[in-house]
């Protein structure tokens, strides 16, 4: 019991770490630039304290929970040898979390209540839902051929970046942005231990190298039958498409705006909206454990207690930062744009990308295992810092985008030209986790405050469309860590040369 407090206080002691530099932003932006006294302080400070102790709780979980039990599952799928199997429920794993994402059901339901049904609400999240578990099953595919990730990820922005050209231009900041909020923060860490469990299993494969590029797929796919899903809809029903978009932007300003109170009653149904949410991942876990494997699970009480962590500590988290962050963060955002400051609102950008990156569990995560299969050539503090750094120059260049105007998909297509450069001098062990650094960057902490940035720019810049110019910035913060992290590659493995070539002239 003692050993297990320790491991407590150590993980929030490195919670409170991580957010440090939120905080730190907060204060320098409302303490010297808005110069006001934020409402609800002890609210604030409370729901900070809360984001702590929920990150805390989620990383231990993940530790005892869903780490062993994601990579249990490989080996063991491994081991039976059904190709069909193991497909199935990479399958299965991915469809079946997109389609309990709650964003995902609410938007979709409010595009079918104002077409008149000619936007079918059930069809608009299966095919959502489709795509990410194509995109796992595929992902799984690659690692069981061997075949190396950037044949499919190059081939997959070419695919990208050929049906921007078609799809109307209503839908492509949105479709650009799709591919980085369909992971949730606890898809992530299970679709990284399955890849890492499966590529550890299987003879002649590398985990570091194998192992991830999961999430990439996860991120690729949704941006490709977005855009589709655009086109035929504009093609049939021009009319309805557009007001079912505008539904879409209405729907995403609903999910980032903040609560000014909260209700006990509240505080139970949130718990239990958490548990739906990850209910149908432990269903088909359990269900291809016990009907498929026939194999009873490894130290379950252990598990069990992991699982419940990781819900505790998820519902900690979100709420923490609905009362403390949320509040705070985008009022300073909309505050920002009113200023009329361009150079202010790229600070903004860029620090709270920076910080908001930092403080991501789904991030940490992924950085946690990259150290532990690379035996140490990739440290994780190092790794997230230049992840952190991708996101803030990604979301400070997005909102420039959005100041002066510009077509987002000219940047995304130069960045996607970078990427693929990059990807022929990078070490081959970091590509896959650079690609999967975009996909785990825009999640529980990011998404919301960037939202609210890039639609609040484009809100109050004249002649901008928030539908047309206020999507696109998770686009941004997806796109520029996978550059920063193969230059973190390039430089450590140029470094590690060097030294090589030191100690032999010595």
């Amino acid at each position: 019991m003692n050993e297990a407090v320790k491991i407590f206080l150590s993980d929030l002691k490195n919670s409170f770490k991580d957010l440090f530099p939120i905080v730190a932003v907060v204060l320098f932006f409302q303490a010297l630039i808005v110069q006001e006294v934020p409402q609800n302080l002890y609210s604030i400070v409370a729901g900070l304290f809360i984001v702590a102790v929920g990150l805390a709780l989620f990383i231990r979980g993940l530790e005892l929970g869903i780490f062993p039990i994601g990579e249990n599952l490989a080996v063991d799928f491994a081991k039976k040898g059904s190709l069909f199997w193991l497909l199935l429920f990479a399958f299965t794993i991915g469809f079946s979390t997109t389609v309990a994402e709650p964003a995902l059901i609410a938007i979709a339901d409010k595009a079918a209540s104002i077409s008149d049904g000619k936007i079918d609400a059930y069809f608009l999240r299966m095919t959502v839902a489709f795509s990410v578990g194509f995109a796992i099953a595929l992902g799984v595919f690659r690692i069981l051929t061997g075949h190396p990730l950037h044949y499919y990820i190059i081939t997959g922005y070419v695919l990208v970046v050929a049906i921007t050209f078609f799809a109307p231009k209503e839908i492509i900041g949105l479709a650009y942005d799709s591919g980085g909020v369909t992971t949730s923060t606890v898809t992530v860490p299970l679709v990284a231990a399955l890849g890492i469990g499966l590529a550890s299993s299987i003879k002649g494969r590398n985990p570091a190298i194998d192992g991830f590029g999961l999430i990439a797929f996860a991120s690729l796919t949704p941006m490709i039958f977005v855009q589709l899903y655009g086109i035929i809809v504009y093609a049939v029903a021009p009319e309805s498409a557009t007001a079912a978009f505008v539904v879409m932007e209405e729907a995403v300003r609903e999910t980032i705006e903040s609560r000014g109170e909260f209700d006990p009653k509240d505080i139970f149904w949130d718990l239990v909206a958490v548990i739906k949410d990850v209910a149908p991942i432990l269903m088909v876990i359990f269900f291809f454990q016990y009907l498929v494997i026939k194999k009873a699970v490894a130290h379950l009480h252990k598990i069990a207690a992991g699982i419940v962590l990781v819900i505790l500590g998820l519902y900690s988290f979100i709420l923490g930062l609905e009362m403390g962050l949320f509040p705070i963060g985008e009022t300073i955002a909309f505050q920002l744009t009113a200023m009329k400051s361009d150079l202010l609102i790229y600070l903004f950008g860029f620090l709270i990308g920076f910080s908001t990156t930092m403080a991501e569990p789904a991030l940490l995560a992924i950085a946690i295992k990259a150290q532990e299969v690379s035996e140490g050539r990739i440290n994780q503090t190092v790794l997230r810092t230049a992840v952190a750094i991708g996101v803030a120059i990604g979301i400070a260049l997005g909102a420039y985008r959005i100041v002066v105007g510009d077509p987002i998909h000219y940047y995304i297509i130069v960045g996607y030209i970078v990427v693929i450069v990059m990807t022929y001098f990078a070490p081959r062990y970091i590509i896959p986790i650079a690609y999967d650094s975009g996909g785990v960057t825009t999640s529980t902490v990011t998404v919301p405050l960037v939202a609210a940035l890039g639609l609040g720019l484009a809100q109050n810049i004249e002649g901008r469309n928030p539908l047309i110019d206020g999507f696109g910035l998770i686009a941004f913060a997806s796109l520029f860590p996978m550059i920063t992290v193969m230059g973190y590659g390039i430089w450590a493995h140029l470094a590690s040369e060097r030294s090589i070539q030191r100690r032999g002239s010595a």
